[in-house]
Parts: C-alpha cells; structure tokens; sequence
C-alpha cells in the first residue's frame, strides 16, 4: 500500500469507526506501529483526524476543552443521572471506605446514599455538606477550590488522596472513548482523579450516554481501570466495561 492510500485508508477507518487505536490501525492496514503513529501525526496536522492518547478519533466528534458551570450541568439529562446514581448507591455496602468525586451525577449520588456503616471522603465541598446532613462520617481533602466544577484541587488534594485506601469510588467524566480513555477538561483536576483511582479498589465512572465516545482534553484513567454506569449503553465504547442503571 503507498503512503497516501494508506492515510486515506486510515482516514476512512478512522470515520467509520469514530474512534481506534494505533495497533487496531496497524493490525487493519498491515503497517508497523511506528508507521501508523507518524501517520497519524500526519493526518491530525492536516485537520483529516483528531489524535488522542494511543489511537485517532474522528475529526465529526465533539471535543470538549472546558468546563461548564455546575449551575449550568445540573439540570442537563437530570433523569438520566439520577437513575444512574440510585442503581450507584446500591453498590455501598457495610464497611466501605467510599470516594466521591465532584461532578453533578456524584451530587445526585448523595442524595440516594443511605448506608450508615461506611466512610465517605470527597472533594467536593457541597456533596460532603449533603452527606454530612444525614449523619454520616465524611472527610474533605485538603486543597484549592476549583469555583467552576466546586472540586477541590491541586497538589495538596493529590497527597491528602494517597492517606487512604478505598474499596470503591465513583467518578464524573466528561468523556468516555475506548480510544482517549476516560477525560476531563483541567489538568489539574485530572491529576486528583487519577490519583484517586489509583487508590481506589473498585472505581464506577457515573456518566449518562452524552459523555459516551465523547473526548475532552486530559486523560485521567483507561477504559480497563474503571466500570462505566450509565442508562443507555453506546456501541461506540467497545472495550468499555459497562453497566445500565436498572
């Protein structure tokens, strides 16, 4: 194959599927990884593809640079993220040392928690107040607050983070892709995420089908890392572990 049918083979392959990986590319055009890379590369400096972390996305789907005011999220697909924060709340059990991230669908969250004999440490200063009303244990990390997202951040966060071991996390994200992974709009709030992930035993990304095959601008876990709770499932998101709120 020449190297321009080659882009264009990518290209199309790359629209078809709206997200790929590098090695799915090499695999489907018979190149080596290194070629596919440059490629890739190539084609994103002409506008004919998005590159992400490790693959290339269709230049058709939307990529989302910023955050939007939590005043603005709230009442944005509402039904949806309170279906999948009550399936969430279920999965709470006796004992567990509970993180919960910032994000509307997690405030929703906060309002179907009822299990008393667990832990809960948040960054988000409104979730803990609401958890806090119901008479359970709650930590706040230490840190910057974020006035857009109401998270706190910053480095202070990140080492407050990795005093604890959690059995299970839930997570907001404004991306979901198999290929970018799961992505935020702030570096600085990826960082917090991440470092709560890795601390986490279990980790639920709460995310209505919106968020799905979308990409925002900072990676902060794989599609492996986490389980995807949603209420309507996306064929795009293969390789995705996911769950419909019931």
């Amino acid at each position: 194959m020449l190297p321009e049918e080659r882009l264009e083979a990518i290209v199309r392959i790359v629209s078809d599927n709206r997200s790929i990986t590098n090695q799915e590319l090499a695999d489907l055009t018979d190149s080596s990884l290194s070629t596919i890379r440059r490629d890739v590369t190539e084609l994103a400096s002409r506008g004919m593809v998005v590159k992400v972390h490790g693959g290339a996305m269709s230049v058709s789907d939307q990529t989302y640079a910023s955050d939007s005011r939590m005043s603005e999220r709230r009442t944005k697909n509402a039904e949806a993220k309170q279906k999948i924060a009550a399936y969430a709340a279920k999965l709470i059990k006796p004992g567990d040392v509970v993180y919960i991230d910032a994000g509307t669908t997690t405030e929703f969250l906060t309002d179907f928690i009822t299990e008393k004999e667990a832990v809960y440490v948040t960054n988000a200063v409104s979730h803990a107040v609401r958890l806090v009303s119901k008479g359970l244990r709650v930590h706040v990390i230490g840190g910057m607050l974020k006035p857009v997202t109401e998270a706190v951040i910053g480095g202070e966060a990140v080492v407050s983070l990795r005093k604890f071991n959690f059995s299970l996390g839930f997570f907001g994200a404004n991306g979901i892709s198999s290929g970018a992974g799961i992505t935020t709009p702030d570096i600085n709030e990826a960082v917090v995420k991440q470092q709560a992930v890795n601390s986490c035993n279990r980790c639920y990304v709460l995310a209505d089908s919106s968020k799905l095959d979308k990409v925002s601008t900072v990676r902060f876990a794989d599609p492996d890392d986490v389980i995807i709770i949603t209420e309507k499932l996306n064929a795009a998101c293969k390789g995705c572990q996911m769950e419909v709120a019931q």
